[in-house]
């Protein structure tokens, strides 16, 4: 299970980190402060929102229970898929990006960010039947921990290396969690057992 939820949370983290380097790339020189802020804020967000989307299918619960792993694998299959087609697309994250650490610029930037954990916070449901000791606070803090840290290295990165680790980092990122989905798939299939 925590394997499993490693890769997770470095899958939804990819986009965070994304944003993080083009933080980097804006700000003249990066401080400590910068690294500290953009972790806080993305690692924040990014474990609130899954928790909130295991709420709301948790309350639902009993009409998707004979459901739940074909949500989960439906979910991070498109997270990851999108991920992959954004991962190929010049997009505006880098010139959308400002030096500015601000509240709203963080908060709208933290939120962008961590749309897609909100469906991943309701695929969590089906590790309820696969994991005896799934806890969703453990999950929602380990993907919080896991942005942290990438958000914080991401803006030190993009201040040294530049924006070409973005792409790469939203291609490795849906990699992983359409693996994930066809894991949970071929899991429920009965086809391969961990």
């Amino acid at each position: 299970m925590v394997l499993d939820l490693f890769f997770i949370a470095l899958g939804l983290s990819m986009d965070a980190f994304a944003v993080a380097i083009c933080k980097g790339l804006a700000v003249c020189k990066v401080k400590p402060k910068h690294m500290l802020l953009a972790g806080l804020w993305f690692g924040f967000f990014q474990a609130l929102m899954p928790l909130l989307g295991y709420v709301l299918g948790s309350t639902f619960e009993s009409y998707i229970k004979n459901l739940d792993h074909w949500i989960a694998f439906v979910l991070l299959a498109f997270i990851g898929g999108k991920m992959l087609k954004e991962s190929f697309e010049k997009d505006d994250y880098c010139s959308a990006a400002d030096a500015s650490f601000a509240f709203t610029t963080m908060f709208v930037m933290a939120i962008a960010t961590s749309i897609d954990a909100l469906a991943a916070g309701i695929s969590f449901i089906a590790y309820n039947d696969m994991y005896a000791n799934f806890n969703i606070f453990v999950a929602v803090s380990f993907v919080g921990i896991i942005t942290f840290i990438l958000s914080a290295a991401g803006v030190k990165l993009g201040s040294i290396f530049g924006a070409k680790y973005k792409s790469r980092a939203e291609l490795a990122g849906g990699v992983i969690l359409v693996l994930m989905a066809l894991k949970i798939l071929l899991e429920h299939l009965g086809i391969l057992a961990f």
